[in-house]
């Protein structure tokens, strides 16, 4: 009897704390998609393109408008039937006019084909009424981590993403490079951007995310956007103080970044961009820093420590200066972070037994002091946005022929005044300078922040013959995507 009245205590004591530190913050738990998991080695689901009477855009499954969680392991194949529900006559607007509802997906970060019915953006587009049939193979040999899943039609990509069209895709088997996580609570969050611009609200929900009086990188202009994670706006995270969890977070915003800080605790990297620092690096498997910059896109794994039950802590994104010509890109509350019992309970680990853990060392320094086998460079004007000088086209052929078997060393230059993120579909690439320096700890991404008027110089890793076939390379700012900002690579 006095154990259940001690863990009565305790619960009630849990709860008490969680009310007093949401109170005012019109802060709610943080909402979990659904699941979709793989059996007998295949994960298969109908998803559904659909629009509200507003004309936004939404992913829809069993029912419901949201967009599940797709897990995974190295050897499965995922089957997706993508109806387009999107009515023929859109509304509102989009890069390229007119708006044509067309949609198809795209597996960021997945090493897989570029070829139909795999991961194919240029062939496969679906009108309104039309069905696509993804499978993709998942190699025996795939790095686990966090990758996602979003809409890819050139010219409405960033309509479409900016509406919340995207959600997570988890390989399993992190636990074979950092074994603790096995064991750990694990939250995914999905980060995205949601306009305000037009909100009659603005004001009120700006205040509610805690965006600052103070003017952000020098820009005068109002925010356009504001955060929800897992589409809240600020929900609160349970998290016991003192506890290890592990958190995954996708920025999977159209065009914002994110200066990743939990208030009060470092956040100890385990993976970025779904690579396992431990798959190149066995003898460091983690970094650990304060904060981190997110670019759309991007996506961070770490260990977090639960803050001091005291404490008003929050997850939050620090301002980012994105350049005189950038978008305002403002800090703001992402969630607040609460003494607790989380609200999702700890995820059953899959049973699948997994192949040991793959390490990949190579030597690079030869290809790093070498001249660049390849020189892209972003412009803009006010008709559009390019890559050497090229608009992006869907007749367009090749910028780039690329050997599979090979390491390239490419520099991506920004001869702009704002910031790019520069993402390349089926590889990773191990980013080692900038503005032609050192890169201090050098990590492996498949998206990567190139600095205003600045460069970045990278060693593409094309070696994987799974690759095969036309893919590309682009700006993730969407906007940017659509209007020009994009080119295709052939692997051959």
């Amino acid at each position: 009897m006095y154990r259940i009245l001690l863990f009565a205590a305790i619960i009630a004591c849990v709860c008490g704390l969680i009310l007093i530190s949401t109170k005012g913050s019109q802060s709610s738990p943080l909402p979990q998609p659904p699941e979709v998991r793989a059996r007998n080695q295949e994960l298969f689901l109908t998803l559904h393109a659909v629009a509200d009477s507003n004309g936004h855009d939404s992913f829809a499954f069993n029912g419901k408008p949201v967009a599940p969680t797709l897990r995974v392991s190295p050897g499965d194949t995922l089957r997706i039937d993508y109806v387009n529900d999107l009515p023929k006559q859109a509304k509102g607007s989009c890069a390229i006019s007119p708006c044509m509802d067309m949609t198809n997906l795209h597996f960021h970060g997945l090493q897989v084909s570029p070829n139909a019915p795999q991961d194919d953006v240029l062939t496969m587009t679906a009108m309104p009424g039309q069905t696509l049939q993804y499978t993709v193979s998942i190699p025996r040999d795939h790095p686990p981590g966090l990758y996602w899943y979003h809409t890819h039609p050139h010219g409405e990509s960033h309509r479409q993403v900016r509406d919340g069209m995207s959600g997570a895709i988890v390989i399993e088997g992190m636990e074979h490079y950092v074994p603790e996580v096995h064991e750990l609570q694990e939250q995914i969050l999905i980060v995205r951007g949601q306009a305000i611009s037009d909100n009659p609200q603005a004001a009120s929900l700006l205040k509610r995310v805690g965006e600052p009086a103070s003017i952000c990188g020098g820009q005068s202009e109002a925010p356009e956007e504001i955060f929800t994670v897992n589409g809240a706006i600020r929900p609160h995270i349970a998290i016991a103080p003192g506890e290890r969890e592990f958190w995954r977070v996708v920025n999977a915003s159209a065009d914002r970044y994110i200066d990743l800080q939990l208030d009060g605790q470092p956040l100890e990297i385990v993976a970025l961009d779904g690579m396992p620092i431990a798959y190149h690096e066995s003898a460091h498997p983690t970094r650990t820093v304060n904060h981190f910059l997110l670019p759309p896109a991007g996506r961070i794994e770490a260990l977090v420590t639960g803050p001091p039950s005291r404490a008003h802590a929050t997850l939050r994104s620090l301002c980012v200066n994105t350049g005189p010509e950038g978008d305002p890109n403002p800090g703001m509350v992402l969630a607040d972070v609460v003494p607790g019992i989380p609200a999702a309970p700890l995820l059953p680990k899959s049973t699948t037994t997994l192949n040991p853990p793959a390490h990949k060392t190579i030597d690079v320094q030869a290809k790093e002091k070498s001249d660049p086998d390849f020189v892209a460079t972003f412009t803009e004007d006010k008709r559009g946005f390019y890559i050497n000088g090229q608009l992006y086209q869907p007749d367009s052929v090749p910028m780039r022929v690329a050997h599979v078997g090979t390491y390239e060393h490419w520099r991506i230059v920004n001869a702009t005044q704002e910031l790019h993120p520069m993402h390349i579909h089926q590889t990773h690439f191990l980013a080692f300078a900038e503005n032609q320096r050192p890169i201090t700890d050098p990590v492996w991404l498949d998206t990567v922040n190139v600095p205003v008027g600045g460069s970045v110089d990278v060693i593409m890793d094309f070696t994987d013959p799974v690759i095969r076939g036309m893919s590309l390379f682009h700006c993730h700012l969407l906007n940017h995507e659509d209007k020009g900002m994009m080119a295709k690579i052939l692997f051959n």
